[in-house]
């Protein structure tokens, strides 16, 4: 355990060192509206972006963007986690994308490299803006639980920053959507045995690593009304709402943490889907209203409530 410790300890010391973003050098092939490009490499291996275009999509084009992060606790998981949600994006007119980052299992690196790969992949998407036909002033970052973290990372943490990328490139995101994001956990008394036990660790001290600034992006974060996790992320909303940051907050009555994930075809995936579109219109992201229909046999519905 000691030595797997100091391993972890190590190589995320030389990710910091080594790592680096890697711009496209000539225009993407993109097939049936699809494309994959390695935006960074690093001592653990290449990280590659999924990318999803709209039909008559062209690189001259300025289009809003929006990349998603997979949820796993920054040890499990998979870019695929978000490929639908980033194809429907796509069919609103976005530029979609979603990313790997290094995680525990595959890399073998401590939670902060999730965190940097994040910002990594913002800075990415700004810095081949022309290339990828996007506006580099409306960038959105989102994902679910340890994903829908490091999003918000990228705007509103300063502690663990790429090493060796250009700089005047910001990888603060314009706006932010949130699925169920670990800001910190409650008491210890509602958790789960395993939850505790993150909670102990290393992860459970990279989480609470946020902090709030004014000026940030807006957000839309939401949670089942069973998942712990709510706690301290309504103590995050708050803090943006009291830095005059709009921050929207929804809640799905009993379910819990992960529910958005269980079936693309459960209608609190088309539900959040839907809140989601949403909110990127009222941004300007984009126009008309959603086009994926709720189930006409479908009662729950997402609550907007105070954080």
């Amino acid at each position: 355990m000691h030595i797997t410790v100091v391993v972890l300890a190590l190589l995320s010391l030389v990710s910091g060192t080594q790592a680096a973003l890697k711009p496209l050098a000539a225009d993407l092939q993109v097939r049936d509206n699809k494309a994959v490009a390695v935006y960074k490499t690093t001592p653990q291996g290449d990280l590659r972006m999924n990318l999803y275009f709209p039909s008559g999509w062209r690189n001259s084009d300025r289009r809003p963007a929006i990349v998603f992060f997979f949820g796993g606790s920054c040890a499990t998981g998979t870019p695929q986690q978000f490929a639908r949600t980033a194809e429907y994006f796509a069919t609103r007119g976005l530029v979609a994308a979603s990313a790997e980052y290094r995680i525990e299992s595959i890399h073998h690196t401590a939670p902060q490299a999730c965190a940097e790969d994040a910002k990594s992949a913002v800075r990415w998407l700004r810095m081949n803006a022309a290339r990828l036909g996007i506006d580099s002033n409306r960038i959105i970052a989102g994902g679910g639980s340890s994903g829908a973290t490091i999003a918000a990372f990228a705007a509103y943490n300063t502690t663990f920053v790429p090493d060796d990328e250009d700089a005047s490139v910001s990888y603060e995101p314009d706006a932010l959507v949130l699925i169920n994001p670990a800001f910190g956990f409650p008491n210890r008394s509602a958790l789960t045995p395993e939850q505790a036990a993150v909670a102990k660790g290393a992860l459970g001290t990279f989480i609470t690593s946020w902090r709030v600034t004014k000026g940030g992006p807006p957000a839309i974060l939401i949670f089942g009304t069973e998942d712990p996790l709510q706690e301290k992320a309504r103590d995050f909303a708050r803090e943006l709402v009291g830095a005059g940051t709009r921050a929207e907050f929804y809640t799905a009555e009993g379910q819990r943490h992960g529910f958005f994930n269980r079936s693309d075809s459960s209608p609190w995936h088309i539900i959040v889907l839907r809140q989601i579109d949403f909110f990127l219109g009222s941004l300007g992201y984009v126009s008309g209203n959603p086009t994926i229909g709720i189930p006409a046999e479908t009662t729950v519905t997402l609550q907007k409530v105070r954080p």
